[in-house]
């Protein structure tokens, strides 16, 4: 082919006068267009930021610091007036995952922890002693948890150690930085690449961002389950690492996790296993018979497991464990400075400062529930998780997806899906809406074992698949926000309308 002929030919194509006047007419309705999505920004947050911001009316803002400080009891009394007005839809279960206790004599114990501990800053080893011993026995009966004695070797490459971080996004991007300065370092990877299944969790995506990592996300199975073929497929000379989910939050299913890591040990890369929703339920999920595929460090291939205490490991939010397969791999997600003239500085994690109560609070959630009361706490859930889907499969309009334990996610074949989430809202529900495919999930904890809950979410479910029967083309509601979210090709328009949606939570 003559590419000089082909190129005069698409260029005559371009200037021709029927392209030039098809050109001309798009650039003259980009303007309305722009005025167009601006409006609908503008609705939409207007109609949000009513919600977001129900203090207005009732208490002062503060813009600035009062030139006399307000007086203490008048702060304390407006403090309990907002934990007043919003504690009752999660004591009362009408809130998928969120509070994942929420027993009243527990938050007491975990609050007099905390206010003992309130001075506490781990950075500070010295001051503090007792932090270093609630953090490292935080990381040693988790990891004992989550198979550390399978590991027999004794050998130091196989020890499994960790950290105490912020959250789950944090225990995920301290390893993914890891496993990137590991393979740079040892096989001299500059380019980065790390394979992930659709369905892990956004924190991969914010670790990509960060750290400069090629994310390659990779298909699932029709049952929710990370392909093997395409995980074996995505490998390249520049793969760092593998993830899969234990379970994935979106449709609480558990991927593939020996094969996964199976595939990653063969090729001498890391594998993480995100066990941050799962990692304090089915170890004792599987003490109790159910169903549980391996996914911990009894798998050899497994490298690094993050698990969130905050969830439902019972601790107060904030805390969570990350852990590794070797103390050489755990030395990468360090940070040390040798010559700054502050001293000697290292930080195990991206915090400097840290609050150590919340370290003490989990310790303390950790050694009071014993495994006795985390086999208690599991048991109710999964037994209230199989009611609710047995509930919701009964209802014909809906169809539950995949094989979940407790985190029940369902579609409809029939209606849509988010007025039906809609319609549990004014129900005074909170649930999550999902996208691909479009659905609703809900993460069944302790506040959902209580009498009567699984019961009234059948029946306000029920009776909410019977509104948008009966009212199919009703507007309003957060329905047009997941719609257009799940449905607009162009997602740089859905990143715009999420940026103004943080925009509102910081207006005063």
């Amino acid at each position: 082919m003559d590419i000089t002929k082909l190129s005069e030919t698409v260029l005559t194509k371009i200037n021709s006068p029927r392209v030039t006047v098809a050109f001309e007419k798009v650039a003259q309705r980009i303007p309305a267009v722009k005025r167009q999505i601006e409006s609908s920004y503008d609705d939409i947050m207007g109609d949000l930021e009513g919600d977001l911001k129900p203090y207005r009316d009732d208490f002062p803002d503060f813009v600035q610091i009062p030139a006399d400080g307000v007086a203490r009891d008048a702060i304390l009394d407006w403090m309990s007036t907002f934990n007043e007005r919003e504690e009752d839809r999660w004591q009362d279960g009408f809130v998928s995952g969120a509070v994942y206790n929420g027993d009243q004599k527990h938050i007491e114990f975990l609050n007099e922890i905390y206010a003992i501990n309130s001075q506490v800053n781990p950075l500070h080893a010295d001051v503090w002693p007792s932090s270093t011993k609630f953090e490292a026995e935080i990381v040693a009966m988790t990891a004992n948890m989550l198979g550390t004695q399978a590991v027999t070797s004794g050998k130091t490459e196989d020890q499994i150690c960790g950290t105490v971080s912020s959250g789950g996004t944090e225990s995920i991007m301290l390893a993914m930085r890891t496993y990137r300065d590991w393979a740079r370092d040892k096989r001299g990877i500059k380019k980065p690449e790390l394979i992930a299944p659709v369905t892990a969790h956004v924190a991969f995506d914010k670790a990509a961002d960060y750290f400069n990592i090629r994310l390659k996300k990779i298909p699932v199975d029709n049952k929710y389950r990370a392909d093997i073929k395409a995980a074996k497929k995505a490998i390249t000379h520049n793969t760092i690492a593998l993830v899969g989910s234990a379970p994935a939050f979106p449709h609480g299913t558990i991927d593939p996790i020996m094969e996964l890591s199976e595939l990653a040990r063969k090729r001498g890369i890391g594998f993480h296993t995100d066990a941050c929703l799962g990692g304090f339920v089915l170890p004792w999920a599987e003490k109790l018979g159910y169903p549980v595929p391996p996914y911990d460090f009894r798998l050899p291939g497994v490298t690094s497991i993050s698990a969130d205490t905050h969830k439902y490991g019972y601790a107060a939010k904030g805390t969570s464990v990350v852990l590794y397969r070797g103390l050489e791999l755990r030395r990468y997600q360090y940070f040390t400075a040798t010559d700054w003239p502050g001293g000697l500085y290292f930080s195990p994690t991206f915090a400097g400062s840290r609050p150590g109560a919340l370290s003490a609070a989990c310790w303390a959630s950790l050694v009071s529930m014993g495994e006795a009361g985390y086999l208690e706490a599991t048991r109710k859930i999964l037994e209230t998780a199989d009611k609710i889907r047995e509930g919701i499969e009964c209802i014909p309009d809906l169809t539950v997806l995949g094989d979940p334990l407790w985190v029940i996610a369902f579609a409809s074949p029939t209606l849509d899906i988010y007025r039906v989430l809609d319609e549990m809202s004014k129900r005074g529900w909170s649930l999550n809406g999902l996208h691909k495919p479009v659905a609703v999930h809900i993460a069944v904890t302790l506040r959902h074992t209580q009498p009567g809950v699984p019961e009234r979410f059948l029946a306000d479910l029920a009776a909410s698949v019977e509104a948008v029967k009966a009212n199919p083309e009703a507007s309003g509601g957060m329905a047009p926000v997941y719609g257009m979210a799940a449905t607009m090709p162009m997602r740089g328009m859905v990143g715009e309308l999420l940026r103004r949606y943080i925009d509102v939570l910081y207006k005063v």
